[in-house]
């Protein structure tokens, strides 16, 4: 018998006229790669970043839907890694103090008489990464995507098993096309979603937990 203790980490793409902290089309149906860019979403020396005040509005309108705290103060943070489709080697983030903590989402699950409360650690903003396309022996990379809009939402591990998961993205997915934020469609990269796994087995009777993430 095994006991599943899970948090997710969503990530949503929203639906801006321009990225995140520039003035370049949000866009991602573009034919030519590398064309909706400029020195700032290519992390050129010396380009300085401009917020997207129609992100703020999407994140705090996500926030209010699922029972979240509007921070008065907020701030921004660098996350840093150095990875190719990352150009300035650090993705502007949120940690400590996000536009939205806390909050809840209820589900109905199958066979129970009471909806279950999912809680949520925090929601907060962020820019997106180029995408890379890998081949045999070579990589190419697409600065298009660098720098859109994202939100990010971390639950706490509330969720007990992978029917759980699937039950609250899908809620959570008619939340935010409900919301107009987001068309969450996974198939082209809108909705994203990591999972932290941690699982609990009894072996010669002793329990054994054993931390996977995916």
């Amino acid at each position: 018998m095994f006991d599943f203790i899970i948090g997710l980490e969503i990530h949503l793409e929203l639906k801006t006229k321009t990225k995140m902290f520039c003035c370049c089309e949000s866009r991602l149906d573009l034919n030519c790669p590398n064309t909706n860019i400029c020195p700032v979403c290519t992390g050129q020396p010396g380009a300085l970043p401009t917020i997207n005040h129609r992100a703020l509005e999407q994140a705090i309108s996500l926030g209010l839907a699922l029972n979240g705290r509007v921070a008065k103060n907020f701030k921004f943070d660098r996350k840093n890694y150095f990875y190719p489709d990352l150009p300035k080697g650090y993705q502007i983030s949120q940690y400590d103090h996000p536009i939205i903590a806390s909050g809840c989402l209820e589900i109905d699950l199958p066979k129970e008489e009471h909806r279950k409360r999912i809680r949520l650690n925090r929601i907060h903003l962020e820019e997106d990464t180029a995408k890379l396309s890998h081949f045999n022996d070579y990589t190419l990379i697409d600065f298009n995507r660098s720098g859109i809009p994202l939100i990010e939402i971390v639950t706490e591990p509330d969720i007990k098993s992978p029917e759980e998961a699937k039950i609250f993205l899908q809620e959570l997915q008619l939340i935010v096309r409900y919301l107009g934020i987001s068309d969450a469609e996974m198939e082209k990269g809108q909705m994203r979603c990591d999972a932290n796994v941690n699982i609990s087995f009894n072996k010669d009777g002793r329990e054994i937990k054993t931390p996977i993430t995916e």
